[in-house]
């Protein structure tokens, strides 16, 4: 919570000194909290309904979401289609959890049949991405049972999500060799890969405070955002909120390294958390509400303890007798 009352404050701090626009900011914060608290209630309560749910609610949304707008700004794989996979992700991971805190055993043959038909679901949808996101958690979640220790698969993810971010600035920045970064910007596409590097110029010149929150927009750009939520922030709120940013999926990791829930649930909602900060620094998955909603919820999930396994305090000890005396 100090870390997301930093990531407002800093927000707030930084429009106010270049008239900047916080509330996409303030909503995405907003959105975190509540899906957070929500996924803590809900998950003491209902374990197992309460991920069904949601995964149930991410593929609808993902279903409905209308696709990409015409244009050079959103054209495949921008616009939309990073929410999608997002979506699919998060919708993934609730599966999973799901079916690793089933109780009943003949239930989890059904979870894992509903978490295996998200991964063709995210081709029929169009969107490649989503598909690999879907496809990589479900198979994080299954060969998560044979891992004893928790912490070496999370300090896995924290720096796959870090290569990730690395090689985005990399790309943009121009420090990849010629010949990778050629094959990268085909695949990613130029215009992208130009939006990168611009938000990098755009840091060099504000490096603390940022140009603003909001403040990014061009005439090319109509969406005013360079499909990348590190760069953005680097570009917006400069390297203070790049920090921020980077230190709320840590803190991430670490409460669930903390939780009391079995390691597969707690290894299966950090790759799907994973896949969607892999998918929100090449794209701009974070600037829908419903991403930012959905990831605080499965967090929340995940690092809730169900009623049923709270720990009973022992007594201190039998009460000793008293002699009596005479």
């Amino acid at each position: 919570m100090i870390l997301l009352g930093l990531c407002a404050a800093w927000a707030l701090l930084s429009a106010a000194a270049h008239d900047g626009r916080p509330e996409g900011m303030l909503l995405a914060v907003l959105a975190t909290v509540a899906g957070c608290a929500a996924g803590r209630i809900s998950g003491a309560l209902l374990p197992v309904a309460a991920p069904c749910v949601g995964a149930a609610a991410a593929l609808v949304v993902a279903v409905t979401m209308p696709g990409p707008l015409p244009g050079t700004a959103y054209a495949a794989p921008l616009g939309q289609a990073g929410a999608v996979a997002a979506l699919l992700a998060l919708a993934t991971g609730a599966l999973c959890c799901a079916a690793w805190s089933a109780p009943v055993p003949g239930v989890r043959p059904l979870l894992w049949l509903s978490a295996c038909a998200v991964v063709p679901a995210g081709a029929l949808l169009g969107s490649p991405g989503g598909c690999a996101a879907a496809g990589a958690v479900l198979l994080c979640s299954v060969a998560a049972r044979s891992m004893p220790h928790r912490r070496a698969g999370l300090a896995g993810l924290a720096v796959a999500a870090g290569v990730a971010v690395g090689a985005v600035w990399g790309l943009a920045s121009g420090v990849v060799p010629g010949g990778p970064a050629e094959e990268f910007t085909e695949r990613i596409g130029p215009y992208r890969v130009g939006l990168w590097g611009r938000s990098v110029r755009l840091a060099q010149e504000a490096p603390v405070w940022g140009v603003g929150p909001g403040r990014f927009g061009t005439p090319g750009d109509p969406a005013g955002r360079p499909h990348s939520a590190p760069l953005q922030l680097l570009a917006e709120q400069g390297l203070v909120g790049l920090l921020l940013l980077a230190g709320v999926f840590v803190w991430v990791l670490h409460a669930l390294w903390r939780a009391a829930r079995p390691t597969p649930v707690v290894l299966t909602a950090g790759a799907a958390l994973t896949a969607v900060a892999v998918i929100a620094s090449v794209g701009d998955a974070l600037s829908f509400t419903t991403v930012t909603a959905g990831a605080g919820l499965l967090a929340g999930w995940a690092t809730a303890r169900p009623w049923g396994e709270e720990e009973r305090v022992p007594l201190a000890g039998p009460v000793p007798r008293q002699e009596k005396v005479g």
